[in-house]
């Protein structure tokens, strides 16, 4: 690159000798910038989604090219949100995309120092053996003369991530157990 095509491609040289002497417009672009193409040009579909960080239930665009996730955008055309996100909502893509992602289960033993790599089977099992046994345990049929049946073995403290429908289904899910202590963190 000679020096004149080095002064030339200078933003400042460019904004004083070029039709944009404010430099807000063509005068501020590199050559790289000009040749950006946004993500969601080349997105394949765009998958409409609610926000999951709150109740609110902000509308989302998901762009996904080759199955990937490649952009999360408010939708403008959500009554709720009317394509504005928070932070935590415009970060959505990490969710799906995140290097710090976990997704395999990992379990601890009791009394153990080490994580150890489950099938997803054999976890739904143990949570499944040890909903059971604390159910079994706890499981109170009276109380006082008064008939319960109801357990105080175990509890449910729920996401602010969850929307509505879900934490209807998961009070009904855990009162049919006979669970009594059911909260969501929203409420607290």
């Amino acid at each position: 690159m000679g020096l004149r095509t080095f002064i030339e491609s200078w933003p400042v040289y460019r904004q004083l000798t070029g039709d944009d002497p404010l430099g807000r417009g063509s005068a501020s672009y590199s050559r790289t910038t000009k040749t950006l193409v946004p993500r969601t040009v080349t997105a394949e579909k765009v998958v409409k989604s609610i926000c999951p960080y709150c109740a609110v239930g902000c509308g989302q665009n998901v762009y996904v090219q080759d199955g990937q996730v490649t952009q999360v955008e408010g939708d403008p055309d959500s009554p709720v949100s009317r394509g504005r996100l928070c932070p935590k909502g415009a970060a959505t893509k990490q969710l799906v995309t995140g290097s710090g992602r976990q997704t395999r289960v990992l379990y601890r033993r009791p009394h153990g120092t080490d994580w150890e790599e489950l099938d997803l089977d054999t976890a739904m099992d143990v949570i499944a053996d040890r909903v059971l046994e604390s159910r079994r345990a706890g499981w109170q049929d009276e109380v006082d003369g008064a008939r319960t049946n109801r357990t105080l073995g175990f509890a449910h403290l729920g996401g602010a991530t969850l929307d509505n429908e879900e934490n209807y289904l998961i009070k009904k899910l855990f009162t049919a157990m006979g669970a009594v202590q059911i909260e969501n963190q929203a409420r607290i």
